[in-house]
């Protein structure tokens, strides 16, 4: 091998000196060649090569069982936060979420979707549960107080915030973005929503699918 690099890095000094436009024409080519096989970067979406640790947690999820990390071992996980309360982001979500999941699951069987409730106080288990199962029975669940929610949304690059906690019917600020995690459990990238005047903000489901499909090839699966 170290002498065809040899014999190859003498001929193109060779045609560098002897013809230099041949040589410019040979290297830009080369070039090309060698980024046309490199799998494209996502478009949209914020990628993480290495994957992201993602610091240990334990909550509860809609079928009253144990969710912990050992819950995204194996999977492809799409996850996002939000509260049953929601009167926009959430159910928007979690539609598009359901219109798209089918293509998901042929894009890699061990896809899954979970919801993390933001409001422990008023989404009980059984709540989750109806909730998320109109959507889809195959989405998960799972919240937990605020002292153990709280860090792990801040951990996957989230937020959550509770506005006029006080009241009966609180709302809840809650980021609208989808992450992605590896089948290792590690954080594998941010789908990011789009933010349009008037407009719920919300992931494009195509764009996400197409950086999907390029962060599975870039991370070697």
């Amino acid at each position: 091998m170290l002498a065809i690099y040899l014999e190859l890095k003498g001929s193109l000094v060779m045609i560098k000196l002897r013809y230099p436009l041949l040589f410019l024409l040979l290297t830009g080519c080369l070039t090309l060649a060698f980024y046309a096989t490199q799998p494209e970067q996502p478009q949209q979406a914020d990628y993480y090569p290495a994957g992201r640790d993602i610091n240990d947690f334990a909550f509860t999820d809609a079928d009253n069982k144990p969710f912990t990390p050992a819950n995204l071992k194996g999977h492809w996980t799409f996850l996002f936060i939000g509260y049953t309360f929601c009167p926009d982001i959430c159910p928007t979500t979690l539609a598009d979420m359901r219109s798209v999941y089918d293509q998901l699951k042929k894009m890699a069987s061990n896809s899954q979707v979970v919801f993390i409730s933001a409001d422990p106080q008023r989404d009980d288990i059984p709540r989750l549960k109806t909730y998320t199962a109109f959507f889809n029975p195959e989405f998960k669940a799972a919240t937990a107080p605020h002292d153990k929610l709280f860090p792990f949304v801040r951990n996957l690059g989230l937020i959550y915030s509770i506005a006029n906690q006080g009241e009966k019917d609180y709302l809840i600020d809650h980021s609208a973005s989808i992450v992605l995690i590896n089948p290792k459990g590690k954080l594998q990238g941010v789908f990011r929503p789009q933010v349009v005047p008037g407009e719920v903000p919300r992931v494009p489901m195509a764009t996400m699918l197409s950086d999907f499909s390029r962060m599975m090839k870039l991370a070697g699966y």
